[in-house]
């Protein structure tokens, strides 16, 4: 499978003399220069994306989109962190982070084209945008099924570390799992996936460690963060209908089973770090539902309005 940092490409034109001092001057939705490319290669090209037998095409596709959402949106979140981390070092962690995420975004978006094409936003004809740009960029908030940890505002560095702790401990436990998966593309994966949010944990482990045992304003502010999070935590192991349906299927996994897993590994750090357990209740859904019913908070809907502006401008364009 490709790796997600091959796909950029620089492009450069000459600057005509009566040209406004703008970046996106001249920019036409049937200029070859933008928005998305037509050269790249099926992500999923050469894998059997034949939908294992026993089950549901639209559930293992809805499955795919959370997973792939998940990874989507907290890719976008650490995006932002680049050229504002407090040092280069942390800036590119960040960033391949972000990277790391976005792969399995595209790969898990793909699979979820690819086992039920109905699921993908249709748009005018001619557009060369692949099918997971389409999901990427021209879904609404409502239709997306990512954990409401994924999309809070960042918060401060202490807060990001928290989140990236959280949040990687428990995809990998899932990941760990679904490695055994029947459906091939899930369970390749799943198994590259392991090893990238094996460090993602391990980066956030040790800056957690870090911050907590360092002065009284680092631990101060990790605290907090954790704090901050700490209430959407349960959406985490809140077991879905689907995601119910796909792990009796063997395909998915039921987040509820690694519940236990994740909470091993958190106490040792937390303990370690001398830090004790938020004591503050979950955050409730609307009605009982929450991220992977497409409920989501306000922050979202200023993340996507960013991030798929341009694609939305341009849905003809390519580059």
């Amino acid at each position: 499978m490709p790796d997600e940092r091959a796909r950029t490409t620089r492009t450069t034109r000459t600057r005509e003399p009566d040209e406004h001092d703008n970046a996106y001057a001249g920019l036409l939705t049937d200029d070859p220069r933008w928005a998305f490319g037509t050269g790249f290669e099926d992500p999923l090209a050469g894998v059997d994306t034949t939908v294992p037998d026993g089950v549901d095409p639209a559930d293992l596709a809805t499955y795919c989109l959370m997973l792939g959402d998940d990874a989507l949106v907290l890719s976008q979140r650490l995006a932002e962190w680049t050229s504002n981390a407090p040092d280069l070092e942390e800036d590119i962690a960040f960033a391949n982070i972000a990277l790391d995420l976005l792969g399995q975004a595209r790969l898990l978006l793909a699979r979820a084209a690819a086992a039920d094409p109905t699921q993908v936003p249709a748009l005018p004809a001619g557009s060369p945008v692949p099918d997971e740009d389409r999901l990427a960029f021209f879904r609404d908030g409502t239709a997306l099924r990512n954990v409401r940890l994924a999309e809070l505002p960042n918060g401060d560095f202490a807060q990001t570390v928290a989140r990236v702790l959280l949040f990687a401990t428990w995809r990998l436990a899932l990941f760990e799992e679904l490695a055994r998966s029947r459906d091939a593309v899930l369970a390749a994966v799943a198994a590259k996936g392991v090893k990238e949010l094996t460090y993602h944990r391990d980066f956030a482990g040790r800056w957690f460690l870090v911050l907590a045992r360092g002065t009284e304003e680092s631990r101060r502010r990790l605290v907090a963060g954790l704090e901050a999070l700490w209430p959407y935590r349960a959406e985490l192991f809140a077991t879905h209908d689907v995601e119910r349906a796909v792990a009796g299927a063997g395909v998915g996994v039921d987040p509820a089973d690694v519940a236990d897993t994740v909470d091993a590994v958190l106490d040792r750090v937390l303990e370690t770090s001398g830090v004790e357990r938020p004591d503050v209740p979950p955050r409730a859904g609307v009605l009982g539902r929450a991220g992977r019913d497409g409920r989501h908070t306000e922050a979202l809907s200023l993340l996507l309005a960013e991030m798929q502006s341009v694609a939305r401008a341009h849905p003809l364009g390519q580059w």
